[in-house]
């Protein structure tokens, strides 16, 4: 059968649309995908961004304004990446005029702006899914699956994390991400949380309890002419959860870590998960994305053992497994889940993160704002 073309309008022309425009010409990496996509249309304010996007063959439409792809008949799918302040009305408008959409985290700058827009969807006939790609590495996938399984046995600890440097130069000029106006109070939590977030709550481990330790290290950051301008955003995050198996059968609560960091001396952009059990346990991280770690206990030894996961995809690639997986492989991946899943054919692999996942990482947000004031464990709202 021959695959179904997509025509997608791109609303924000920033990195993350020019990664889903290159990606399309990847798209031939993929084995027997049921989507055949092309980026047709951007939308951008700014000239310079849309210009971008004239080196892109397949697009035939340059906005400044969002709304003329939201009425757009002849697009298929919109791929909303603005900043976080700008979520509630085009993730909204979207919805309502019956567009699917792919929309970037955090789905709207707080957890009312979020309760809105998934609100929005659910009334609406639009397929929507949120912007995570970090967990379609191989190791991620096997990491994943193994928890899953119930092979761990009675779970005692998970740490999910990412971690990159991206602010360690303090000389580095603000931008809409360290501004609480446009990024939301809820900071590096906003720009990165969902990330750490996707594989816990598809696992079913929600967190009941949140005690924060946020930290705004640096205060002022360089304007456009060099004045001082304040940064007024959490540049890291560790949340420490209490939550359970129940997905598995279990009420026993465990301890869970979630960790963003813009500031993380030692890390480019990694993303880790780690997983510990009475039975077993698990860890991966993009730092090292060759090597899936797993531990057992066997003849009264306890014993890690690395595993090369290779490049065994959720959707089959023609790259044999042999050869090693990067960030673009896990985005082509993260659409590819996207499109099949519109589609009705992704089956039983993984699949992209939801809206009601989305907002319930709102509400994990939400109480370590409150916990980072309280300095106390908040429960979820």
């Amino acid at each position: 059968m021959a695959a179904r073309p997509v025509r997608i309008g791109v609303v924000g022309g920033g990195l993350m649309g020019r990664e889903l425009a290159a990606l399309c010409g990847r798209w031939l990496h993929l084995s027997g995908h049921p989507a055949a996509p092309e980026v047709v249309a951007v939308a951008d304010p700014n000239p310079a961004a849309r210009d971008w996007f004239r080196g892109v063959p397949s697009v035939t439409t340059f906005a400044d304004d969002w709304r003329q792809l939201v009425d757009d008949d002849s697009i298929d799918v919109l791929y909303l990446a603005v900043p976080h302040n700008l979520h509630e009305d085009l993730y909204i408008a979207a919805a309502q005029a019956g567009r699917d959409f792919l929309g970037e985290k955090p789905f709207g700058i707080d957890l009312a702006a979020a309760t809105r827009i998934v609100a929005a969807v659910d009334a609406s006939s639009s397929f929507v899914r949120v912007s995570s790609e970090m967990p379609f590495f191989p190791g991620a996938l096997r990491a994943s699956a193994y928890v899953a399984s119930g092979a761990l046995g009675d779970i005692l600890d998970v740490r999910s994390q990412f971690a990159h440097s991206s602010d360690i130069d303090r000389g580095k000029q603000i931008n809409w991400k360290r501004r609480a106006e446009t990024c939301g109070e809820i900071g590096v939590m906003g720009d990165l949380g969902m990330h750490v977030a996707h594989v816990p709550l598809r696992l079913g481990f929600t967190p009941s309890t949140v005690y924060a330790m946020l930290d705004d290290v640096v205060q002022t950051r360089p304007g456009p002419t060099g004045e001082p301008v304040a940064c007024d955003t959490w540049d890291n995050a560790l949340l420490a959860c209490r939550t359970s198996d129940s997905a598995r059968g279990s009420s026993r609560p465990f301890s869970m870590l979630w960790e963003t960091r813009r500031i993380a001396p030692g890390n480019m952009n990694s993303w880790s998960f780690e997983a510990l059990g009475m039975d077993g346990g698990v860890r991966f991280n993009t730092r090292n994305p060759t090597v899936l770690e797993r531990f057992a206990r066997r003849d009264g030894e306890q014993v890690w053992e690395t595993v090369q996961p290779g490049n065994v995809s959720a959707w089959p690639m023609i790259s044999g497994g042999i050869f090693e997986f990067g960030f673009a492989d896990a985005l082509l991946q993260m659409w590819a889940s996207y499109l099949a899943e519109r589609e009705g054919e992704l089956g039983d692999r993984f699949a992209t993160a939801t809206p009601h996942e989305a907002l319930e990482a709102h509400r994990v947000f939400d109480a370590a704002l409150r916990s980072n004031v309280s300095g106390s464990a908040e429960s979820l709202g």
